[in-house]
């Protein structure tokens, strides 16, 4: 399978990246089967091959997240909400609706404990007054 990844070139902490198309088996600095652009994350620089990227594409290359991403950008491909994505916010929101009701049986047990201390020192300073 054909892979549109990034090949990272540059010095240390200084990266840039080629596009390039790749067997999906190949290591990422491999040699690829074509360079289909550049992209340089410090001065968000991109520059894409779209003739050669549309071919990879018609003929079946998976571009990976970060590619996907530039692409997007560039209006190369439609974006589109993958499954993945939608079971991750899922997952995310059930988390918070948990945390809150938690966090609202917390704050609920807290009150009812406070209001038996209250009407239990009440009882006790009528029986010192008495």
């Amino acid at each position: 399978m054909i892979k549109l990844r990034l090949k990272r070139f540059g010095k240390k902490r200084e990266a840039s990246f080629r596009l390039v198309a790749c067997n999906s088996t190949s290591r990422r600095d491999g040699r690829p089967l074509q360079e289909l652009g550049y992209y340089n994350p410090r001065t968000k620089e991109t520059r894409l091959d779209t003739e050669a990227l549309r071919l990879r594409l018609s003929q079946g290359a998976q571009p990976t997240d970060a590619v996907r991403s530039l692409l997007e950008k560039g209006g190369l491909i439609e974006r589109s909400v993958r499954p993945a994505e939608l079971v991750g916010k899922a997952k995310q929101a059930e988390a918070r609706k948990s945390a809150a009701n938690k966090a609202t049986k917390e704050q609920e047990k807290s009150k009812t404990i406070d209001e038996k201390d209250d009407s239990a020192n009440e009882a006790s300073s009528e029986t010192v007054d008495s």
